[in-house]
């Protein structure tokens, strides 16, 4: 029988699925610090927006240090993608 390895954004990905706030927190790190993908500040953005969501403080730290690196657009769209991601849920 075939085993499925998952890669460290898949499994983050997963876990993120179900709402952990760890996992949420987890990939916001990985996009905003460029570990195992691109960085990606919207993408970072949105992870962090919806850990802090669910009461991670250093989500929402996290969150308002890439305000700052961010334009409006920047962060609207981020916004945009996690209500996205919530309806989806």
């Amino acid at each position: 029988m075939a085993r499925m390895q998952l890669d460290t954004l898949e499994r983050g990905e997963l876990a993120a699925e179900g709402g952990k706030c760890d996992a949420l927190y987890n990939l916001g790190l990985m996009y905003s610090t460029g570990n195992g993908v691109e960085v990606d500040l919207v993408t970072a953005h949105k992870w962090f927006n919806l850990a802090a969501m669910q009461g991670s403080l250093p989500a929402r730290t996290c969150r308002a240090e890439l305000t700052v690196e961010m334009t409006p657009a920047q962060i609207a769209e981020a916004q945009r993608q996690a209500r996205e991601w919530l309806t989806t849920q």
